[in-house]
């Protein structure tokens, strides 16, 4: 549609290097903020054939979103296109869409509709740009005032000189700056700046006129990550845990009724230079989803969830949806102690022991036969557990890595507070200038009201040679030994142990 002659913009109030929004409409006042735009394919209608393509022609839509911040978008819609060489706008696409990874096609007749030309045009509508257009054209300058408790509006025509650190304007032989008005009137909207990111095909259609065409690209700002709710029972033998896929979109536009599938895996890409434009805007949280229906399959080198109904991701949201419910899922809790690689001794209290941190964890099996069973994508684990009321609490949280089928997970929840490790190292030996002999006490002191065992792991450097242990102990690697220690309730057990060392 080709812009008529009585067609006008309004910017509203405008002071010396500031611009906010105000309608204009036969010459009343309103508080109302509001602009009054055309579609870019409605300015360039006039100079020459252009067809638009928007959300009203779309019949499918497919994301596939990465665990990188990036989408794959597949967009299909149903256009009705002249024959002969013309312009396409595709409208309502990601505001940080990769230009360079866009393809177009009809699927209706690919050989017969080829693309000449493409252009990603991201100058957007704002009443600054708007405002940068016109510096060298005329504008109507709309100023109201009180008259005897009447409202009148005056209004100036005005060349725009400049706009650097506020508005420069010539009216009639005069140059003006600091001028207050409560609106701008254009005269048109520029045919070089869009309401909306918006694609332009220069295409040549030699088939027919309804075609279905299909546009895939990649966009940032769209992203997903896993979170893990580890609900464990009151004896600590026995949990649930249920997996939320959180899905947030800061791409720009809304994906609605769309077939969503999500990739978990490390994914290889180049570095990439984006356009300033791109969103960077505040997340807002949706509602969680009632039903889970991801179905997963192996896919490459990854792992593909696919949502076995349609769903809609709007712009600037976070949304939850279920990935995964397991029952009855069987915990083991774990106290560890870890020893250090340097020497021990206590500087601040010679001949004193250090104290070791006692570490927690719920350690479990991603197996079909433990309630599980599928592929768990990278995430946050929280932990709770019911007390002594039946009151669910937060206990602690951890982060686990991309986990296969029948991998054992560990989730840290934090320190012990009822459990104390010391340590001391009770001799040091040089037997050669090349061997050494070491011996040190751990002691364990519970006080819990039941019994425990404490895994104690020690690095131990060099090729070594245990000479006596207190305990049972496994060689867990070249360098490192450990042992699993008993500590009755409300008891205390000491660990003791002597190695030789050869440098």
């Amino acid at each position: 549609m080709a812009l008529s002659a009585s067609h006008r913009l309004v910017l509203g109030t405008l002071v010396a290097g500031g611009l906010l929004l105000s309608p204009f409409a036969s010459n009343t006042p309103t508080s109302e903020p509001a602009v009054s735009t055309v579609d870019a394919s409605e300015a360039a209608a006039g100079e020459g054939l252009q067809s638009s393509a928007t959300l009203d022609e779309q019949v499918d839509l497919a994301l596939t979103i990465y665990n990188s911040n990036i989408a794959l978008v597949r967009d299909v819609r149903e256009l009705i296109l002249p024959e002969g060489p013309f312009d396409l706008s595709f409208v309502d696409i990601a505001a940080t869409i990769n230009p360079a990874t866009v393809h177009f096609r009809s699927l209706t007749q690919p050989d017969l509709l080829s693309v000449l030309e493409q252009n990603y045009e991201y100058d957007l509508l704002d009443p600054q740009k708007l405002l940068q257009k016109f510096v060298g054209r005329e504008v109507t300058l709309v100023r109201y005032r009180q008259d005897a408790g009447t409202t009148v509006t005056e209004e100036v025509r005005a060349r725009l000189l400049a706009l650097n650190n506020g508005p420069v304007w010539q009216i009639g032989n005069d140059i003006v700056t600091g001028l207050h008005a409560d609106h701008i009137r254009f005269p048109e909207l520029p045919e070089n700046l869009y309401s909306r990111p918006t694609m332009v095909w220069a295409l040549d259609n030699a088939g027919a006129a309804a075609h279905r065409v299909e546009v895939a690209y990649l966009a940032t700002n769209l992203s997903w990550n896993a979170d893990y709710v580890l609900t464990v029972g009151r004896d600590n033998t026995v949990a649930d845990l249920d997996g939320w896929v959180t899905l947030t979109n800061n791409s720009g536009t809304t994906f609605n009724n769309a077939r969503l599938q999500l990739v978990a895996g490390d994914l290889h890409r180049i570095q990439q230079r984006y356009r300033r434009n791109e969103l960077d805007v505040a997340r807002a949280v949706a509602t969680m989803a009632e039903d889970a229906q991801f179905v997963e399959e192996a896919f490459s080198e990854y792992h593909l969830y696919t949502l076995g109904r349609r769903t809609s991701v709007r712009n600037n949201e976070t949304k939850q949806v279920s990935l995964l419910n397991g029952t009855g899922v069987p915990v083991e809790k774990r106290f560890v102690v870890d020893g250090q690689q340097f020497y021990y001794r206590n500087p601040q209290s010679p001949g004193s022991p250090l104290t070791d941190p006692v570490k927690v964890y719920f350690r479990f099996a991603n197996e079909a036969d433990a309630g599980l069973g599928m592929p768990l994508p990278a995430g946050n684990v929280r932990v709770y557990q019911a007390d002594g009321s039946g009151n669910i609490q937060f206990v602690g949280e951890d982060r686990i890595g991309h986990t296969p089928t029948n991998e054992t997970l560990n989730v840290r929840i934090g320190t012990a507070f009822d459990v104390v490790a010391e340590r001391t190292q009770t001799d040091f030996r040089r037997v050669s200038s090349l061997v050494h002999e070491v011996a040190f006490e751990i002691t364990l002191r519970n006080h819990k009201d039941q019994a425990i065992v404490v895994e104690v792991n020690e690095p131990i450097g060099g090729d070594w040679v245990m000479l006596e242990a207190s305990h049972d102990w496994t060689q867990t690697s070249a360098w490192a030994a450990r042992f699993d220690v008993p500590v009755g309730a409300g008891g205390e057990t000491t660990l003791r142990y002597r190695v030789r060392v050869r440098w």
